[in-house]
């Protein structure tokens, strides 16, 4: 039986994304000291990239003659022209690789002497874990109790509470859990108060109990009372310890005052370090942008050791795939880097150019301003422009803000003049913080009295953003005065 040969033509879309798009898209995204850490590594993996002074007889080009940078734009056109994937059967045009000449060079730029930037205060470099260890090897234990007590501290969670049963640590470490538990009470009493509890009221407890004088109507609200704690439910409480109302706002008081999170405030270093990645400041009526490149150091394609490879005589297959490999590399890596100071600071003008009056006058000034607007200004892709506002943060005359602070939805007031939603957010909180904690506002209120200052908004949305806020609702913000 005879076979028919036919043939289809079909069309067929693809996304193709190519190593040097997807570097450049990683370095982009990379706060300032997460950049120091993989600039060190590339320096340490590829023999091409060297970390030195200029060479004497090279002269460093300027920036505008270095290998350009092509903007988010150009990377489509680049990579439909880019070559497929060379195959073990392609070889490699070794001397056209090593042979050219062009000086690869990145040389951050030091910040002017007339600005300062603001460094976060330097915690302390001893963790959680090391300052609770320390106590614990001083505590006069057996081998046993700090093999226990080492196992607990190992199981807190970032906020200072155990996140294992003592049942888990017992059957893991093959122990009665009686025996688990009374280390767990132990270590239950070091620094800082509340450290290793199970849960909050267990926490609460804990901090109570340690102090000199414990105050046994706001020990036994806790232990008897505390679903109703957590609820303000104040008259409850009252009846259930058979107080007044005004002993039980004494309780109150002294209970909220107590840290629920006791791991919090002994830091790791590099847990609580902010460096500012870009700084803006004012400079008789205009505004500079600069890059702060903090510790990247300055480094180069070692041109002396690719000439040492071009005199050698043979070279096999496999040294010359290596060295393919890792100077396309050195070469992606230095214009990926300069891409990423390009596409800063040309994202971070356009910011300041949309909020000059934010830049000149403060928080009050912040205008509505999306992510698209900054890709359109400097037409660039918005995921271009979210992977460079994401976990940076900017220096200011008005203090240290994060990119993403400076985008926010639009609203129309009563007289049609757009602001952002952040300004409606600090009226929503100025009015909540000045309400009568006796009787505090309902939601449905406090659209009311936004509305009554120029700022018509639903009582669903005012839930929106209280909630965005962390405000709680009108009941948990009731208080006894």
């Amino acid at each position: 039986m005879a076979q028919t040969l036919r043939q289809d033509l079909r069309q067929r879309l693809e996304l193709t994304i190519q190593p040097l798009q997807i570097l450049r898209s990683e370095l982009i995204q990379l706060p300032l000291l997460e950049l120091e850490l993989r600039v060190r590594g590339e320096l340490e993996e590829n023999p091409f990239l060297d970390e030195a002074e200029m060479p004497e007889d090279e002269t460093a080009p300027e920036e505008d003659e270095l290998p350009a940078p092509q903007s988010a734009d150009e990377l489509d056109d680049e990579n439909k022209q880019e070559s497929p994937p060379k195959t073990e059967a392609t070889e490699v045009d070794w001397e056209d690789i090593l042979n050219d000449e062009d000086y690869y060079e990145y040389k951050p730029k030091s910040l002017p002497a007339t600005v300062e930037v603001q460094e976060a205060p330097r915690a302390s470099t001893q963790t959680l874990s090391e300052y609770l260890i320390s106590q614990l090897h001083m505590d006069r234990l057996l081998s046993e109790g700090i093999e226990i007590g080492e196992y607990i501290i190992g199981n807190l969670s970032r906020d200072g509470y155990l996140e294992i049963s003592t049942e888990e640590i017992a059957r893991d470490l093959n122990l009665p859990p009686e025996r688990v538990e009374r280390i767990l009470k132990r270590v239950q009493t070091y620094d800082p108060p509340g450290i290793a509890a199970r849960n909050l009221k267990e926490c609460l407890l804990i901090q109570l109990q340690l102090q000199n004088n414990p105050d046994p109507i706001a020990v036994r609200m806790i232990k008897e009372c505390f679903a109703e704690f957590i609820s303000k439910k104040y008259e409850i409480i009252a009846r259930k310890l058979e107080i007044t109302l005004e002993r039980v706002k004494i309780a109150f008081d002294l209970v909220i005052k107590l840290n629920p999170k006791p791991g919090e405030g002994v830091f790791d270093e590099k847990q609580n370090y902010v460096v500012p990645d870009l700084v803006v400041t004012q400079v008789g009526e205009k505004f500079e942008v600069f890059l702060n490149e903090g510790n990247v150091p300055n480094f180069y394609i070692n041109n002396e050791y690719r000439d040492m490879v071009l005199s050698r005589k043979k070279v096999d297959r496999k040294t010359r795939e290596f060295v393919q490999k890792k100077l396309e590399s050195a070469r992606w890596f230095i214009n990926a880097i300069h891409q990423r100071r390009t596409t800063m600071l040309r994202t971070m003008r356009a910011i300041v150019k949309k909020q000059e009056d934010f830049f000149r006058f403060g928080k009050e000034f912040l205008k509505p301003m999306i992510l698209q607007d900054i890709a359109d200004e400097i037409s660039m892709d918005i995921a271009t422009i979210s992977r460079v506002t994401n976990g940076k943060y900017v220096q200011t005359d008005f203090g240290v803000f994060e990119l993403k602070y400076f985008f926010s939805q639009r609203m129309e007031t009563n007289e049609g003049e757009e602001v952002s939603t952040k300004i409606i957010k600090a009226k929503l909180k100025e009015i909540v913080d000045s309400e009568d904690k006796r009787c505090p506002y309902s939601d449905e209120k406090l659209a009311e009295l936004l509305e009554s200052v120029g700022y018509p908004i639903a009582r669903r949305t005012v839930q929106k953003y209280r909630e965005q806020m962390n405000i709680p609702v009108k009941r948990l913000r009731r208080e006894i005065v």
